[in-house]
């Protein structure tokens, strides 16, 4: 359904010189599928995200969903793909404009789209995500912070996409109501069909929705295969530094997991700082 081909991002810096921030990642994602893209702040793993719904510039390779290449398209074009590819961001607090009430911001996207029976629709997704009808009068703010993303994954909803990029949507979020967002993602998917590029930097949040995982490093894919071997037994040295540094509740756990960290990463610097063989 979507398919990232040989992707590579850069942005422009000072004196003519430029940043490569991707640097040449190919995936698939399938329909009813849930690829985590998961890696440490800086990895670039949002940056994708933003390339795959318009956001940033895509340099080098191609973006195609259904056959169809997404990557630099005209506006116009990129309206059409948006009712197919919508996205969850990271912060409720932020991402919901708290001048609207939800069902404003709720109509906005079907208003956009053309779409009518905006009121039916919208009692449609509120109670898709959990939400009383009664929450379209009212605001944002009135709302907690796992409420306010129950919207937003409502507003993503509300054009039936295909594929939704999930941005870190629970990191803001407390445990509880993190447990209770992936539960009421993966009834999504199971109710609906969509596919999820989940973006987490937390190995621990994504194996529980996760089919796979691909593990970003500075711009590259390091790993990628089936969540619970990626979760459990990880191949990369990076991915094993990344399982290491989540919190554990057992203090004699989160102990030696500091210690192997600690010892990989030594490990690593010393990789990084030996001298090149010798070419002959």
């Amino acid at each position: 359904m979507l398919r990232v081909r040989d992707l590579v991002v850069r942005f422009p810096g000072r004196r003519g010189r430029s940043t490569t921030v991707i640097d040449g990642v190919t995936f698939d994602l399938a329909a009813r599928e849930t690829l985590s893209l998961v890696g440490e702040s800086g990895s670039g793993k949002t940056t994708i995200g933003r390339a795959i719904l318009g956001l940033a510039p895509v340099t080098e390779g191609t973006i195609t969903f259904c056959g169809e290449t997404i990557s630099n398209i005209s506006r116009a074009a990129r309206r059409r793909v948006a009712r197919d590819v919508q996205v969850v961001f990271q912060d409720p607090y932020s991402s919901l404009n708290p001048a609207m009430t939800v069902g404003d911001i709720l109509v906005e996207p079907l208003a956009a789209a053309g779409v009518e029976g905006g009121r039916a629709r919208i009692r449609e997704l509120l109670d898709a995500v959990g939400l009383p009808a009664d929450a379209a009068t009212r605001y944002s703010r009135e709302f907690s912070g796992g409420q306010r993303q129950r919207v937003a994954i409502a507003r993503a909803l509300a054009l039936d996409p295909a594929v939704i990029v999930c941005d870190e949507p629970t990191s803001a979020l407390d445990v509880t109501t993190q447990a209770r967002v992936l539960r009421l993602l993966k009834d999504i998917q199971q109710s609906t069909g969509v596919a999820y590029l989940f973006i987490s930097h937390d190995l621990g949040v994504v194996n529980s929705i996760s089919d796979r995982i691909a593990v970003l490093h500075r711009g590259r894919i390091v790993e990628v295969g089936d969540a619970h071997q990626v979760s459990t037994a990880p191949r990369h040295d990076y991915t094993r530094r990344l399982q290491m540094a989540a919190p554990v509740a057992d203090p004699k756990k989160q102990r030696e997991r500091r210690e192997l960290r600690a010892a990989l990463l030594s490990a690593a610097e010393e990789e990084a700082d030996a001298p090149p063989m010798a070419q002959h």
